[in-house]
Protein backbone atom coordinates (compact mmCIF):
# COMPACT_ATOMS: atom_id res chain seq x y z
CA UNK A 1 0.00 0.00 0.00
CA UNK A 2 2.79 2.43 0.89
CA UNK A 3 4.43 1.82 -2.50
CA UNK A 4 1.31 2.99 -4.33
CA UNK A 5 1.17 6.13 -2.22
CA UNK A 6 4.80 6.88 -3.08
CA UNK A 7 4.20 6.18 -6.78
CA UNK A 8 1.13 8.43 -6.91
CA UNK A 9 3.01 11.16 -5.04
CA UNK A 10 5.95 10.97 -7.45
CA UNK A 11 3.61 10.96 -10.46
CA UNK A 12 1.86 14.07 -9.16
CA UNK A 13 5.20 15.79 -8.62
CA UNK A 14 6.41 14.96 -12.14
CA UNK A 15 3.17 16.07 -13.73
CA UNK A 16 3.20 19.34 -11.80
CA UNK A 17 6.79 19.99 -12.95
CA UNK A 18 5.85 19.28 -16.57
CA UNK A 19 2.51 21.09 -16.37
CA UNK A 20 3.50 23.95 -18.74
CA UNK A 21 4.37 21.41 -21.45
CA UNK A 22 1.27 19.34 -20.73
CA UNK A 23 -0.96 22.42 -20.91
CA UNK A 24 0.29 23.09 -24.43
CA UNK A 25 -0.81 19.54 -25.30
CA UNK A 26 -4.24 20.11 -23.71
CA UNK A 27 -3.64 18.06 -20.58
CA UNK A 28 -4.02 19.73 -17.22
CA UNK A 29 -7.25 21.43 -18.19
CA UNK A 30 -9.41 18.32 -18.03
CA UNK A 31 -12.46 18.08 -15.78
CA UNK A 32 -11.24 16.75 -12.45
CA UNK A 33 -7.92 18.61 -12.49
CA UNK A 34 -7.97 20.86 -9.46
CA UNK A 35 -6.45 24.33 -9.51
CA UNK A 36 -6.91 26.67 -6.56
CA UNK A 37 -5.27 29.60 -4.78
CA UNK A 38 -4.52 29.52 -1.09
CA UNK A 39 -2.67 32.26 0.78
CA UNK A 40 -1.62 33.92 -2.48
CA UNK A 41 -0.09 30.75 -3.94
CA UNK A 42 -1.57 28.69 -6.74
CA UNK A 43 -1.86 24.93 -6.28
CA UNK A 44 -2.49 22.43 -9.07
CA UNK A 45 -3.60 18.83 -8.49
CA UNK A 46 -3.93 17.00 -11.84
CA UNK A 47 -6.10 14.03 -10.82
CA UNK A 48 -7.71 13.32 -14.19
CA UNK A 49 -4.48 13.90 -16.09
CA UNK A 50 -2.67 11.47 -13.76
CA UNK A 51 -5.28 8.78 -14.32
CA UNK A 52 -5.21 9.31 -18.08
CA UNK A 53 -1.41 9.15 -18.25
CA UNK A 54 -1.40 6.06 -16.00
CA UNK A 55 -3.78 4.29 -18.36
CA UNK A 56 -1.61 5.20 -21.34
CA UNK A 57 1.53 3.94 -19.57
CA UNK A 58 -0.22 0.72 -18.56
CA UNK A 59 -1.36 0.13 -22.14
CA UNK A 60 2.17 0.71 -23.42
CA UNK A 61 3.57 -1.66 -20.79
CA UNK A 62 1.17 -4.40 -21.86
CA UNK A 63 2.12 -3.96 -25.51
CA UNK A 64 5.83 -4.15 -24.75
Amino acid sequence: MIRWVVVVFLALMLISWFSPLLQKLGLGKLPGDLRFKLFGREFFIPLTTTILLSLVCAALARLL
